[in-house]
């Protein structure tokens, strides 16, 4: 089906291009979404009469997400989930739990705006791409923790193999010291009766 594009779509074209996409991509998402006309002669002359409104309403748009885009460069989103002793996740973080979390600050972000290559099934630090407008797209960082304390650890650069060790190294030590502590009146007792 041959379509006239109203906005810029990813790897389709620019406003005012004229392509040819599949029938249900542009029934079920083009036409409804107000992204594209149906390509024949009326609209194709209602397009050219309505461009200069096309283009300056696209301009306001962008505008708009790119001052959103400089309140959210650098932001990281701290997310609290339960998970496992090796990291996975019970249950997955989607793009509207990041869409909530950054909504929860000045920005409204909404979960399409919000690009997950795959849904976030592990602890740690991850980058989460948003597309605020069709040209106005940066990167942010979720911190996907079990608390709020490991969150800040993981922030400063501690990774979830280095908390297990330290907590192995710290039950170890704490177990040596308790088997000293009983093994200690244990020999007083045995020198003392051989005195």
């Amino acid at each position: 089906m041959q379509v006239i594009l109203l906005e810029r779509i990813e790897r389709l074209g620019t406003i005012g291009d004229e392509v040819t996409v599949k029938t249900g991509f542009a029934r079920n998402y083009l036409l409804p979404q107000k992204k594209a006309l149906r390509a024949n002669e009326a609209n194709r002359k209602l397009f050219v009469a309505q461009r200069a409104q096309i283009e300056a309403d696209n301009a306001k748009r962008r505008t708009a997400a790119e001052q959103d885009a400089k309140a959210l460069e650098g932001k990281t989103v701290v997310l609290i989930r339960q998970a496992s002793e090796l990291g996975q996740l019970y249950g997955s973080v989607s793009s509207r739990d990041v869409a909530d979390a950054l909504s929860e600050g000045a920005v409204k972000v909404s979960k399409t705006q919000v690009v997950l290559d795959k849904p976030i099934k592990t602890l740690g630090l991850h980058k989460v791409r948003l597309v605020l407008h069709p040209e106005v797209t940066l990167v942010i960082e979720a911190n996907v923790a079990r608390s709020a304390e490991e969150a800040e650890l993981q922030a400063k650069g501690v990774t979830l193999a280095d908390m297990q060790a330290a907590e192995d190294a710290e039950a170890q030590a704490e177990a040596q010291a308790q088997a000293e502590a009983d093994a200690g009146p244990a020999e007083d007792a045995t020198e003392d009766a051989a005195a």
